[in-house]
């Protein structure tokens, strides 16, 4: 099997977790891009294609932080689940949150999986890769519709 480019948005404002995760994004066998932002409402602009992201490819992929600034990633699960473009692309919580009530209410917003980010490196990088691997791997994405 020929491998897909991958694009994934990585929402996120700790920038030691930032890169971590596209150093481990870079590990993969899965060849593709990685796009950051650092606050919720960047990350709907960046989904959206607005502003300065008007040439922005969509994501294949979004993970996604819960305690971000501006808007928190709760509220941006919600809103790219409730739009009618955006609600297919799918969105994994990533974060350090283990709460069971986290859990239930990101997969009531309709999260499509929800990892806690480990608590040593050489778990964080395997999360990471077997992430990849498994939505680009595995699993069947819809194709971008057409605007």
């Amino acid at each position: 099997m020929i491998p897909i480019r991958t694009e994934i948005l990585l929402v996120d404002d700790n920038p030691a977790d930032l890169d971590l995760t596209i150093e481990a994004l870079a590990r993969s066998k899965w060849p593709g891009n990685v796009s950051t932002v650092c606050d919720g409402a960047e990350a709907i602009s960046f989904l959206r294609r607005g502003g300065k992201y008007a040439g922005a490819a969509r994501p294949n992929l979004v993970l996604l932080d819960l305690n971000l600034p501006r808007k928190d990633g709760r509220s941006v699960l919600a809103e790219v689940k409730s739009d009618a473009v955006l609600h297919r692309i799918p969105v994994v919580v990533f974060s350090t949150s283990q709460a069971p009530l986290d859990i239930e209410r990101c997969y009531e917003l309709g999260a499509n999986s929800y990892v806690s980010k480990p608590p040593n490196l050489q778990d964080w990088m395997t999360a990471v890769i077997l992430l990849k691997d498994f939505w680009f791997g595995c699993a069947c994405l819809p194709r971008e519709e057409n605007q």
